[in-house]
């Protein structure tokens, strides 16, 4: 039985199921019961939530919005799809394992759905050392270990098994590929999904300090270069919230291709976004297939909390951005 071991506990989040577990009840329960636009929570249907993955003390609280959103009724199988960090990979692949450690408790593997992934011979499979080395996928496991606790009484053994998803650098072409691979599981109201991302990485560190105006009329969209002075108009904080707010605007507008429009037009650094690009794939083509019937409310992302991890004002400094949302199916 090949288990992954929870490589990332004691560095990027506690390893004390103690600590661990109060810390995602804190921040589940901090969470209000109903959000204006969408009301109580989870929406009816929600299956489908986009999360961030970095360190617990960075993101752990934004990602507890998109967390409280999911709605879990029908659940039998968890899709988890995250990018890939340390491998190039122009595809996606597939865990090996059996089951995923997680300090709280191990998450079994749904065997029998990556078999069939298998056989679509579209995807590759990841090794032990690429699967326990990406944390983009493991440091969703204790927050999915802990929904599921609350939905399921705390019976692992009653839990939906998991199917993770290490998702490359997918060309368009591709990501509607994947798409329409998981489109039946898309369809299937026992399917839920969970897409891992990051929005802005912005700094010199990352190799990303583009910069927007207040007003195109007056000065273009440029790369702020270390000596340039603080621009204040406006402050470099609120530049990278507008550059994550259309990247978010074109998600939840639901077109897979204006989503890639405004990632080519910018240049953010939004690293999940193939596992995003995969998902609005498929959707796409489920609503074309249905005629419109996938449109509407139903299908579309609506984001429910934003954050960054620091206001940044001058070029030296950096910060990368935390969103979180859902999708009703």
């Amino acid at each position: 039985m090949a288990r992954r071991a929870a490589s990332h506990a004691g560095s990027w989040y506690s390893s004390s199921n103690s600590t661990l577990s109060s810390q995602l009840d804190e921040w589940l329960d901090q969470v209000p019961d109903s959000i204006d636009d969408a009301g109580k929570l989870p929406p009816s249907g929600a299956r489908m939530i986009i999360a961030p993955h970095a360190g617990y003390s960075y993101s752990g609280p934004a990602a507890a919005w998109a967390y409280k959103s999911l709605d879990l009724t029908n659940a039998k199988r968890i899709f988890l799809l995250g990018p890939s960090h340390h491998i190039y990979l122009s595809g996606c692949a597939l865990s090996a394992c059996d089951s995923y450690e997680t300090p709280l408790g191990d998450l079994k593997l749904d065997k029998k759905t990556i078999s069939e992934l298998h056989t679509t011979k579209k995807f590759d499979t990841m090794s032990l050392q690429t699967d326990e080395n990406e944390h983009s996928l493991e440091m969703h496991l204790p927050y999915i270990y802990k929904v599921l606790s609350r939905a399921f009484s705390n019976d692992p053994t009653s839990f939906p098994d998991l199917i993770p998803i290490l998702v490359g650098a997918t060309s368009a072409v591709l990501e509607r590929t994947y798409g329409a691979l998981l489109l039946p599981y898309l369809r299937d109201p026992t399917s839920v999904f969970i897409v891992s991302s990051d929005f802005c990485h912005w700094g010199l560190r990352f190799n990303y300090t583009y910069y927007l105006p207040v007003s195109l009329y007056s000065a273009a969209p440029r790369h702020l270069r270390a000596k340039d002075a603080p621009p204040s108009s406006p402050p470099i904080h609120e530049s990278i919230a507008r550059l994550d707010k259309m990247a978010m605007d074109a998600i939840e507008a639901g077109r897979h291709e204006g989503f890639l429009e405004v990632l080519k037009e910018t240049g953010n650094t939004v690293c999940g976004r193939h596992p995003i690009g995969v998902m609005m794939a498929g959707l796409d083509k489920w609503e074309a297939e249905e005629g419109g019937k996938a449109g509407g409310k139903k299908g579309r992302f609506k984001f429910v909390r934003y954050e960054r991890s620091s206001d940044v004002t001058k070029v030296n400094e950096s910060s990368v951005s935390y969103a979180s949302a859902f999708a009703q199916l």
